[in-house]
């Protein structure tokens, strides 16, 4: 017999759980940078967790608060269920449900809760008469491990982009990990060999930006725990190897309205783009450097930002070429007019990240922001003085300068919220100040294991 106040989607759920032989739930969620942390339930307390919550020790995460103030409590998303694609070797069958933070003290939503941020940024758009939907393109490096189960740097193959077997020795790899998503929900768009030995990309369809967040998430797990199980390392690291290609994240973005039209589209534009898309656009471009803190946010993600590596380091847009931080991709309806941020990468807090461009975007339009032309030459081919000509600037060249761009600008500030704002800068800072008195060998051992 369940609660009379469950929802129906809950209830469902709960049927779900049975039918699926579901042993274990993990109730996931994230902190503030982006780790995902997890509680461990059985099966038969999911009726109390969707009832009651479950409470957990808030003063043990990565930068939600203090000892005296600790206690949390996590309310499950029915929406978000899904069983996992692998089983211990128990064959224990685990299900996932992501959560959302609650502050115990006041029963309101937790305000360092990263989802909590991005839900924020969706509701400004709601109240704008907006839907944003959001597309990613992870891409991640598959590296050996040693004889004692570490991760090196030595890559699985040796294909490159779009390569087939047998140079791309990935290929069964990447095969198992869509076969995983899939049965996890993700509608699966594209999947491929990258630029770099050992590197690969999936892509999966965009969703509103809330889901889209939650999937990537979901989808940096499952290649992970995947990859392990053909003993391997999957790392989102952004640059893990020197002088080669880092992993990006490109995030296609496009804004729909209330009676289901593209925002974003205009038959009447030579380029298929809105004063709205144009708008949205040049808010990006205007805090550029300061989303960069969010959406570029190690040491490591600077080592991908220079010239010469198909990474955007310049603030300008275009239509033809992929030297500027904003590209217009190609449409072929107008339902499919959208821009791509092509600086972000996968190291970032997809809430944060996502959260940071949507305010940018929706202040570029509240502030009727113009757009400048689109850059139709290779930026990379300017020398300073033709830069200065066309007004281009450049991103922050390494995460100190980025977080002080962070700090100084209030949109992107106010986009994090207090909480979250104070907690990022402070953990970053500390980030850029313990980098600066190390050497190199300090980034490969904080971030390979990690992203």
């Amino acid at each position: 017999m369940t609660s009379e106040n469950l929802s129906s989607e809950a209830e469902d759920v709960l049927d779900e759980i049975e039918e699926q032989g579901v042993d274990f739930l993990r109730l996931q969620f994230s902190d503030i940078l982006g780790t995902p942390k997890n509680v461990s339930i059985p099966a038969e307390q999911a009726e109390k967790a969707f009832d009651e919550g479950i409470y957990f020790d808030g003063s043990s995460i990565n930068g939600f608060v203090r000892i005296q103030e600790s206690d949390m409590r996590l309310e499950p998303d029915p929406s978000t269920f899904a069983v996992l694609p692998w089983r211990n070797s128990e064959k224990v069958t685990s299900a996932r449900l992501i959560c959302d933070v609650i502050d115990t003290s006041t029963g309101e939503p937790f305000p360092g809760d990263p989802r909590r941020v991005l839900q924020n940024a969706v509701d400004r758009a709601n109240e704008m008469g907006y839907t944003v939907n959001a597309g990613p393109e992870p891409e991640f490096f598959l590296f050996e491990e040693d004889e004692d189960g570490n991760a090196t740097t030595t890559t699985h193959d040796s294909g490159g982009y779009f390569d087939l077997a047998p140079k791309d020795l990935a290929q069964d790899v990447r095969g198992d990990i869509i076969y995983g998503l899939q049965e996890m929900d993700f509608e699966v768009e594209a999947s491929h060999h990258e630029v770099a030995e050992g590197q690969h990309e999936i892509d999966f369809k965009y969703d509103d930006a809330l889901t889209t967040a939650d999937n990537i998430v979901t989808f940096r797990s499952v290649v992970r725990a995947i990859a392990a199980q053909h003993d391997l390392h999957a790392t989102f690291m952004p640059k893990p190897i020197p002088r080669i290609n880092g992993s990006g994240m490109h995030t296609h973005l496009s804004l729909f309205t209330e009676d289901g039209e593209n925002a974003f589209h205009d038959d009447d534009d030579e380029l298929g783009l809105s004063p709205t898309a144009k708008q949205f656009l040049a808010g990006i471009l205007e805090h550029a450097p300061a989303l960069a803190a969010v959406t570029n946010p190690t040491v490591n993600s600077y080592k991908r930002l220079v010239p010469g590596y198909e990474a955007p380091v310049y603030v300008a847009w275009s239509d033809v070429n992929r030297s500027a931080l904003i590209r217009k991709p190609a449409a072929r309806v107008p339902a499919a007019s959208r821009i791509e941020a092509r600086f972000p990468d996968p190291s970032c807090n997809p809430y944060l990240a996502l959260a940071a461009l949507i305010h940018a975007g929706l202040d570029g339009i509240e502030s009727d922001l113009d757009c400048p032309d689109p850059v139709r030459e290779n930026i990379y081919e300017f020398d300073e003085a033709k830069r200065e000509e066309y007004g281009i600037e450049t991103l922050p060249s390494n995460l100190g300068e980025a977080v002080d761009a962070l700090e100084a600008d209030e949109v992107i500030m106010d986009a994090l919220g207090e909480h979250v704002s104070e907690k990022f800068v402070e953990a970053k800072s500390q980030e850029f100040e313990e980098y600066l008195v190390e050497v190199s060998e300090w980034e490969i051992d904080r971030y390979l294991e990690k992203f």
